[in-house]
């Protein structure tokens, strides 16, 4: 059985890297002692090393270790190892380039698709969609397909943002860019604000967190889903 967590941001403002998913991710991996962590979403300004350390340092706090899949000279073989999988925020073409460069992407998908946990924040999430083309991320480098894992049948925008009422900013909302994309395409996507995540059992998708979050359907009125919300595909 598929069990993910699919985050729409590893920090929420006031709180340290990862703190407000501690009980949640005690659950999720429960029984697992280490967790191989894809450090490949930040393409300057933070190095792999040092994204792990960040990422090691939280989940001691729930005493799980963590091991950067770039520290092993087989990476392949690092993922078939794997107890459980976290991939991490930053720039989603970035991370889907380099995952397929390094032949992952279809590996990590079928552990997840064996009950593997797996967890992912920001880019992290998106990857787990069946494409990314519903990140917020400039395309700085172009992946050989934006097709991602498909372990889940819609799309996630994370850091989904309300217009501000107040604001002069006359540009396209995220809810405008979002249904310029349905003019092209049927997946549907859910915008996800940050503090709230998709919590995957099986075919079963249940949003959590304490926010509500935008469900886009091609051809249907966009509405929104209160947290604890089933989400029907």
């Amino acid at each position: 059985m598929k069990n993910l967590l699919l985050a729409s941001t590893s920090t929420v403002h006031g709180k340290p890297y990862l703190s407000y998913l501690f009980e949640a991710l005690q659950e999720h991996f429960k029984g697992v002692k280490e967790i191989l962590f894809v450090p490949f979403a930040r393409p300057g300004g933070i190095t792999h090393d040092a994204y792990t350390t960040t990422a090691r340092k939280a989940f001691s706090e729930i005493d799980i270790g963590v091991k950067g899949v770039h520290e092993f000279e087989d990476m392949k073989m690092a993922v078939r190892q794997a107890q459980g999988f976290f991939i991490g925020g930053g720039n989603s073409f970035v991370l889907l380039h380099d995952l397929y460069k390094h032949g992952l992407l279809s590996l990590i998908k079928e552990k997840v698709e064996n009950s593997i946990p797996y967890f992912g924040t920001s880019a992290g999430s998106n990857v787990a969609g069946p494409t990314i083309m519903n990140t917020n991320d400039m395309p700085i480098i172009y992946p050989p397909s934006f097709d991602a894992m498909g372990l889940i049948p819609f799309n996630i925008n994370p850091h989904f943002l309300d217009p501000d009422p107040n604001s002069t900013h006359m540009g396209e909302t995220r809810e405008t860019r979002i249904i310029e994309y349905q003019h092209f395409n049927t997946t549907p996507v859910i915008g996800i604000r940050e503090g709230s995540w998709i919590e995957v059992k099986g075919d079963t998708f249940t949003l959590r967190g304490t926010l509500t979050a935008r469900w886009f359907v091609t051809g249907n009125e966009t509405v929104e889903l209160p947290t604890g919300t089933k989400i029907e595909v």
